[in-house]
């Protein structure tokens, strides 16, 4: 099954983990995170399948994070509250992410992707 990768093509992180697929031959579609952001439910799967913690799915170094003040927010707010905020803007989203349906992971780790995505 190919990979969905969420990316954001200005990003130098998801140029890394583009590349890395690329270069292992690792079958993906290619989803532009803000042009055509996850769904709430779809955020919503992917954070209980990943098994990270929710604040683990935002951009905190992000320019719009530090504009909404998040950083305070996230640590009070509930996880219906997280989750609409997450499916608000694609840019609050951590990425990128990549998900065959089962296993998530969100950021670039070379020695993550080998392990979860070589052979795919």
């Amino acid at each position: 099954m190919a990979l969905t990768f969420y990316w954001y093509p200005k990003c130098g992180t998801c140029r890394k983990a583009k590349k890395w697929l690329d270069d292992h031959e690792v079958t993906y579609e290619a989803i532009h995170i803000v042009e055509n952001p996850p769904s709430r439910e779809e955020i919503e799967q992917l954070y209980k399948k990943s098994g990270f913690e929710l604040k683990k799915f935002f951009n905190t170094s992000g320019q719009k994070y530090r504009e909404l003040g998040l950083k305070d927010k996230v640590k009070t707010a509930d996880e219906s509250e997280l989750l609409d905020l997450l499916a608000s803007d694609g840019m609050l989203i951590k990425r990128p992410i990549v998900t065959d349906g089962e296993k998530v992971t969100v950021g670039f780790k070379e020695d993550e992707y080998e392990k979860e995505w070589d052979n795919k």
